[in-house]
């Protein structure tokens, strides 16, 4: 009696809050207690790695594409793909080339609403190259030929034209239109082309890149009755580029 009226934790309110139990009862409570924060902190963890296994951007780089998305700007919102930034468009490079290699097909009177140089820089860089390993080292010769080129042709076309048009789409066409003359440059490689085969080969390569460099020209401006206007000289350029092909100009 005088322990149970002189115990100070001996108390209705503590009695009925904590039962008294057995020991196996509580070693049942207490092992039902940590397999219920075990499941709680397991589910807490993989809440925690699927938030940070997904970008601030959105998506998962893996479910976005392939690798080298990660590299680009696609992923983010309202910003364009890196290489469109840079003017670099595989899809239009690869029609404007075919409309270069097949002249004879009606040519789009859009096509050069998106002009580029990336195209055109390439297939000068590959003409250069092409000499270089000829033997013919060149590059000012091409970069002078074609910068003075495109400046006239820029000043006739205006001239000759009501529309007008932009250097920047001048030096575009152009470029894309020595694509034959870069296979000439290429053979020259191998073959040497002073003689007979490379002079009728250069001449060949002149009316391509002339055929296809009016057309696009005539298409966009439209100016079809002045072709063979706009044709005389777009032909005298570039057989300034055939004939850095065929002649070696460091030769004294």
């Amino acid at each position: 009696m005088w322990q149970q009226d002189h115990n100070p934790y001996a108390s209705s309110s503590s009695s009925n809050y904590y039962p008294q139990q057995q020991p196996a009862e509580q070693l049942q409570f207490y092992a039902q207690t940590q397999d219920y924060y075990a499941a709680s902190r397991s589910s807490l963890d993989s809440q925690v790695q699927g938030s940070i296994a997904q970008p601030a951007f959105g998506g998962n780089i893996q479910s976005q594409g392939a690798w080298w998305t990660a590299f680009g700007t696609g992923g983010v919102e309202g910003e364009p793909p890196l290489l469109e930034e840079l003017g670099i468009n595989f899809h239009h490079i690869r029609d404007k080339s075919l409309t270069v290699l097949n002249p004879l097909r009606r040519v789009d009177e859009h096509i050069m609403d998106d002009a580029d140089l990336a195209g055109p820089i390439f297939f000068i860089f590959c003409f250069a190259i092409s000499l270089l390993f000829s033997g013919k080292s060149n590059f000012n010769y091409i970069y002078g030929v074609g910068l003075f080129g495109s400046v006239s042709l820029y000043t006739l076309l205006n001239l000759m034209s009501e529309q007008g048009i932009d250097a920047y789409r001048v030096a575009s066409v152009l470029g894309y239109c020595l694509l034959p003359m870069v296979g000439v440059g290429a053979i020259s490689v191998m073959v040497a082309l002073d003689g007979t085969f490379g002079y009728l080969l250069s001449a060949l390569s002149i009316l391509w890149c002339t055929y296809a460099a009016s057309g696009i020209f005539v298409a966009v401006l439209r100016m079809s009755n002045q072709r063979l206007l706009v044709a005389y000289p777009i032909g005298l350029l570039y057989g300034c580029f055939a004939l850095l092909s065929i002649f070696n100009g460091t030769q004294k």
